[in-house]
């Protein structure tokens, strides 16, 4: 402890001016992914018995072979669905975490005051891509939002940035 009775060494949480975490959008939860897999597994089936009663068996196990195949594009869609940005600023610090389907973790760390937000925009569609520019290195973010999206979040964080370059706030009253 010093003399005014604080720890030495102690880090003093700071404020958190933003914090979002994208995640990408699936239109289709699990239990519509259950009644499609079985509407179609029925549909299938249905159009399978008749080709096998006028004869062509092999169509039957091509209907199985079609639901099949969707059934596993799904899975594989679903399973990309586990990845996620998490984009935290502080006075001083903007955190950039990106984990992947995988569980693979990239993040960066940024100085606020140096950061710009760079856009690149289409006329027709809107925001098409956002990045994060500092010293040269350059951050794609938001990659899975709709144009709105992007530009409402865009909109957040550079209040955000803003923020965190005026500095702290004190009131000394509070």
């Amino acid at each position: 402890m010093d003399a005014r009775g604080n720890a030495i060494g102690q880090v003093v949480p700071q404020p958190e001016l933003f914090s979002a975490l994208l995640t990408p959008h699936r239109s289709l939860g699990r239990t519509g992914f259950l009644v499609l897999m079985g509407f179609l597994c029925a549909i299938s089936f249905i159009a399978g018995m008749v080709f096998l009663m006028m004869g062509a068996w092999p169509v039957l196990g091509f209907f199985a072979l079609d639901a099949l195949a969707i059934w596993w594009a799904f899975r594989i869609n679903n399973r990309t669905a586990r990845a996620f940005e998490e984009i935290t600023v502080t006075p001083s610090e903007l955190r950039v975490r990106r984990t992947s389907h995988r569980g693979h973790v990239v993040e960066w760390v940024l100085n606020p005051l140096w950061v710009q937000l760079d856009r690149t925009e289409d006329p027709e569609f809107g925001i098409e891509r956002l990045y994060l520019v500092s010293r040269g290195r350059r951050v794609s973010i938001g990659s899975f939002l709709g144009p709105d999206e992007k530009a409402s979040f865009a909109k957040a964080l550079l209040a955000a940035l803003q923020a965190a370059r005026r500095g702290p706030t004190y009131n000394p009253i509070a």
